[in-house]
This record gives C-alpha cells, structure tokens and sequence, in this order.
C-alpha cells in the first residue's frame, strides 16, 4: 500500500512568516484565501496539524465556507504525549467530524483513556522513543487506507515534511505584509550548506485571492 498524497498548506506573509514574535496570526491572509482553504480542506479528506498548533491556536479543521461536503475531513494531530485537552475545540466538535490523535509508543495511557472517553480516536505509533515520527505516523495512515491529507502546520511539523520528502504538492496563500526575521516561520529549519540540497518544486499556478496571491506547486 502506498502512503498517503499529501499538500502542504502556507498562509504567510511575504517574507514566509505565520505569525508574530508574539505569536498573533489571525488573519495575515484575506477572507477569500481562508474560503479556498476550506475548500482545500474539503477535497483532501483529512487534515493533519501538530500538537503545537493544537495547543497554541484550538483550531477545528472543519470545513465551514462554501458548499458543505459530503462528509467532513478526518482531522489527524500528530501529538507524541497526549496533550490534547479534552476541552479543545476539536473534541467539541466531534459530532461534526471524527478525531484521530497519534501518539507515541509509551505515551501517558490515563491521556489515551481520557481521550477515547471524549469519543477521539487514539493510535500509538512506532518510532523513536516518546516521539511520533512520521515514518510511524504514515504507516498508521496507510493502514487506515487515508489517501489524501492536507498539512495545515506547524513551522516545526512542515520543516519534517519537507526533510523527509514527502511533500508532493504546495498550496501557499501569501499576503501582501512582511513581519520580518522576528516573526515565526513558515517552515522551520532544514540545516541545509548547500544549495544543491534544497528540496525543489516546480510552479504550476499563481492566482490572485482578494488581496492576496496564491502559489501552486508541486514536487520537481
């Protein structure tokens, strides 16, 4: 069984930034790229953040612009410790659209317990020791037979993505601000000396949205 496709999701500032040094990033792009987002949302199936984006921003990740579809996306949080709070937006919306939470092997089980009593789905993954990798997190994927996920964050979360190769398509929503080298970046460090090591993509779209400009690409 092959691993899932999977698009990765930016909605930055000019220079690449998701957020302030501070931390505030609602909104940096316009109601008409949030509207595709959704959209983007509703095609993939499932949408896949990390824990700390589920912590620091309590997002939903249902599709709640534009025509409803058929059925809403799996949301995925990739979560080595457990932390979601019960409480959490995502959890709150469980009649809505069903939760999987990937843990590590060896995680908290009164978290596991006290997630799967709140109605989420929990799956422990293999992989180093109190980590999620993504290697064992796509293989809790590909048994679930998930085809196609869109990464919405974070910084940290995408820069794995992008090291391990398994992007094969960028959606990037860029807004016309500049938040400068203290704010918080779209993709965190590669630890890449040469250029030849970059990890490459080939442009396939730039549309405008509103104010704001929309980037496809995909894998070269």
């Amino acid at each position: 069984m092959s691993r899932p496709h999977i698009t990765l999701k930016l909605a930055t500032s000019l220079d690449g930034r998701i957020a302030t040094g501070a931390g505030e990033s609602r909104w940096i792009t316009g109601p008409e790229a949030r509207a595709e987002v959704h959209r983007l949302r509703g095609e993939a199936g499932a949408v896949l953040i990390g824990s700390g984006t589920a912590l620091t921003d309590d997002p939903e990740l249902t599709v709640r612009v534009g025509p409803a579809p058929a059925r809403q996306p799996l949301r995925i949080v990739l979560d080595s410790r457990l932390r979601l709070p019960v409480r959490s937006k995502l959890i709150a919306t469980l009649d809505i659209a069903p939760l999987l939470v990937i843990g590590a092997m060896g995680a908290d089980p009164a978290a596991k317990a006290a997630l799967e009593s709140a109605g989420a789905e929990v799956a422990l993954a293999s992989g180093a020791p109190g980590a999620v990798t993504l290697a064992g997190a796509m293989a809790v994927l590909e048994r679930r037979s998930v085809a196609r996920i869109l990464v919405e964050g974070g910084g940290r979360l995408a820069a794995s993505f992008v090291k391990d190769g398994l992007i094969d398509r960028l959606e990037w929503m860029r807004a016309p601000l500049i938040l400068g080298a203290e704010g918080r970046p779209a993709i965190d460090s590669l630890a890449l000396s040469r250029l030849s090591a970059a990890p490459a993509f080939r442009r396939l779209a730039v549309r405008e949205l509103g104010a704001d400009l929309w980037e496809t690409y995909e894998r070269a």
